[in-house]
């Protein structure tokens, strides 16, 4: 039986409040497209130590950096805005190491939601803080009635969401208010909303295997297709990792 690859992902952060204690947590959707895909999920909390993280990370065949509440703007000095609602400061510190951990390794990587935004910005990228505001004819990108909500978007035929979805227009789960604004120069767009507002990237560097997705593929609502995105990370990782093995023999 074929070694199966085991793919790290980042988790969600709650703090103390009234008695009860902080915990770590995940929605089920990120582990179980893993483990569907072919994958060994491995959770990995927010630690402050980093000898822990790098030997964590030595063992790991990939990682998927998940989505959740918002980026603090004033980390890369911006002001703070009303619409914004900044993830624990605890996770948000964690998750900026380990993504500049993995982008040092270039490491195979699958960042969705949130987890994009923050591999563009540790890789020289910026944001979008509010849609809203800053791209006033943007379509709805949420609707907070609805975490199922959808839209549509174009992919790029010739990249890694292209080989997944094909030509034409998708349909995707959405539930953020930020985007991309400048893309980082080691990324390339693969998808985009008909309203210009930045879906998927990918890196331009064959060494490096990253894509990224701001819609929400382990959603609920996901379709077979958002299913399949998952199985192209797990096979691209277990490519990789089988080229290594070739390489040191």
């Amino acid at each position: 039986m074929a070694q199966r690859p085991l793919i790290g992902l980042n988790c969600d952060l709650k703090g103390a409040s009234q008695g009860t204690p902080s915990f770590c947590y995940l929605a089920a959707g990120y582990f179980d497209s893993i483990a569907n895909a072919g994958g060994i999920p491995v959770l990995v909390p927010p630690t402050s130590d980093p000898d822990m993280l790098e030997q964590l990370l030595d063992r790991l065949d990939g990682f998927v950096l998940v989505g959740g509440a918002d980026l603090d703007p004033r980390n890369d000095g911006y002001m703070l805005h009303s619409s914004v609602k900044p993830m624990e400061p605890r996770r948000e510190e964690f998750d900026r190491r380990l993504a500049q951990e993995i982008a040092n390794r270039k490491m195979s990587l699958m960042a969705i939601g949130v987890g994009l935004q923050l591999i563009n910005v540790i890789q020289g990228g910026n944001l979008f803080y509010h849609l809203p505001i800053d791209m006033p004819s943007a379509i709805p990108h949420r609707d907070p009635h609805d975490i199922n909500h959808r839209h549509s978007l174009v992919v790029e035929s010739d990249s890694i969401l292209g080989r997944v979805y094909g030509e034409g227009e998708i349909r995707v789960t959405s539930r953020h208010h930020m985007a991309i604004d400048r893309l980082a120069d080691c990324f390339r767009v693969t998808g985009r909303c008909q309203d210009g507002v930045i879906e998927g990237i990918e890196s331009i560097d064959p060494d490096w295997f990253v894509f990224g997705c701001q819609f929400h593929p382990e959603s609920p609502a996901a379709s077979a297709l958002d299913i399949r995105i998952f199985e192209e990370f797990v096979e691209g990782v277990s490519a990789k990792a089988n080229s290594f093995q070739l390489a040191g023999s």
